[in-house]
């Protein structure tokens, strides 16, 4: 009798025993199964990352540029993704590579070095300034990588190498448009004082085409008042001017020290019109001129409605994203990834770019990019054979500021 209980109890152990184990087999089984999705799905994204196009982006993320680098890197930012949706590079993702360049020469050349050598991107949008890019694009141009300015107007930036081009167009091309607006508005404007920081290449270069413009119209230049980017206080400046009764001040100076000459000439009690220069292509103005920025007048090579599809598509997806209106310098950085995207699909139905060593490649591109036309939110653009913008469309903007003195639009003029 104890043998037979003995035996069942023996044989309902080894039942629930196999059982165990077959469940444990099963359960493994299901474990390595999800490993193996999740694994399938990590290879997918680390094959897509490596498979990325790395191009680099030098804009100033400190110092007192960092608001007009901050505008460049939005711009880039809704390229990225705006373009990656639509398939990258015939199915191969971009990926940008960024890299702090200050607000000097040295700044701007280690980015550059770090950039080409370190993080072997196949092209560089930037830097943000054309002092900067004097000194570092060169650099670019001795190891044959392409550069294309988003934000650099002075003149002579195109003719620093074969392979340096940009997409905002020339100073001499748009500055005198404001002049001509701000004579639209005030045919009696006779006496004209100039203002311009002396240690940046690109405000010198401006100040040079602003003189040119006045003398060229018959007006009468009456002073040119000098000052620095990091200068605070303008009063000296700004009475010796005002003691000269100008009916029309123009100012190239960047945001910050730009905006606050602008509150100050208002404080000391000058009423004329003022032009600012490309610098003031900023909605970061509004929060240091203020309530004093009213009115200003200001060329420029973007309008927020130009009507075409991708225009739209860029203004829809940066008021979603930022809150306010597209700046110029966005809208351009935007069109310098553009221009890199649709040269490198081009050079990819030629011939396959994942066959072509990086060297290779970089020379492929910069060729291929000069070659096209491009529908850009800045319009139709081509570039010249030295690599500068070809672009149909410009405008005139007065700044007009809200009651409170602190929110504020870019108002468009007619200039036809």
């Amino acid at each position: 009798m104890k043998n037979a209980i003995a035996l069942r109890l023996f044989v309902g152990i080894a039942h629930q025993t196999a059982l165990l184990f077959i469940c444990s087999i099963l359960l493994t089984g299901c474990s390595q199964s999800g490993s193996t999705g999740a694994n399938s799905a990590n290879n997918r994204t680390a094959k897509s990352a490596v498979n990325a196009i790395p191009i680099g982006i030098a804009f100033a993320q400190t110092s007192n540029v960092a608001l007009l680098g901050q505008e460049g890197t939005d711009g880039v930012k809704i390229a990225e993704k705006y373009f990656n949706d639509q398939g990258g590079i015939n199915g191969r993702p971009i990926k940008l590579v960024y890299q702090d360049t200050g607000g000097d020469e040295v700044g701007a050349i280690n980015a550059f070095q770090t950039l080409i050598n370190k993080d072997k991107v196949v092209a560089i949008v930037g830097p943000t300034l054309s002092q900067q890019a004097f000194s570092a694009d060169p650099i670019a141009e001795h190891n044959q990588v392409p550069v294309i300015a988003a934000s650099n107007t002075a003149k002579g930036i195109p003719e620093i190498g074969d392979y340096v081009a940009r997409v905002s167009s020339s100073v001499a091309i748009v500055a005198p448009y404001s002049v001509k607006a701000a004579l639209k508005q005030n045919s009696q404007i006779k006496r004209v004082a100039v203002f311009y920081a002396q240690n940046d290449a690109f405000n010198k270069s401006e100040t040079e085409i602003f003189q040119k413009t006045v003398k060229d119209l018959g007006l009468n230049l009456v002073t040119v008042q000098k000052f620095q980017t990091t200068d605070t206080d303008f009063q000296a400046q700004a009475s010796g001017a005002i003691n000269l009764k100008p009916d029309l001040v123009i100012i190239s100076g960047l945001a910050v020290d730009g905006g606050n000459l602008v509150k100050q000439l208002r404080e000391l009690g000058y009423k004329g019109i003022i032009i600012g220069g490309n610098g003031f292509n900023t909605s970061h103005i509004f929060s240091v001129c203020r309530a004093f920025c009213d009115g200003v007048i200001i060329a420029q090579a973007y309008s927020p409605v130009y009507p075409s599809k991708i225009n739209t598509a860029f203004r829809k997806a940066y008021v979603e994203q930022y809150r306010r209106e597209p700046p110029q310098v966005s809208a351009q950085a935007f069109t310098a990834l553009q221009v890199y995207i649709e040269a490198l699909r081009s050079l990819d139905k030629k011939s396959k770019i994942n066959k072509l060593l990086l060297p290779q490649l970089r020379t492929q591109l910069n060729q291929e990019l000069l070659k096209g036309k491009y529908q850009t939110p800045l319009g139709e653009i081509a570039f010249t054979p030295v690599g500068d913008v070809i672009q149909k469309e410009f405008y005139v903007a007065q700044l007009k500021m809200e009651a409170n003195g602190v929110n504020g639009k870019f108002s468009f003029l007619s200039v036809k």
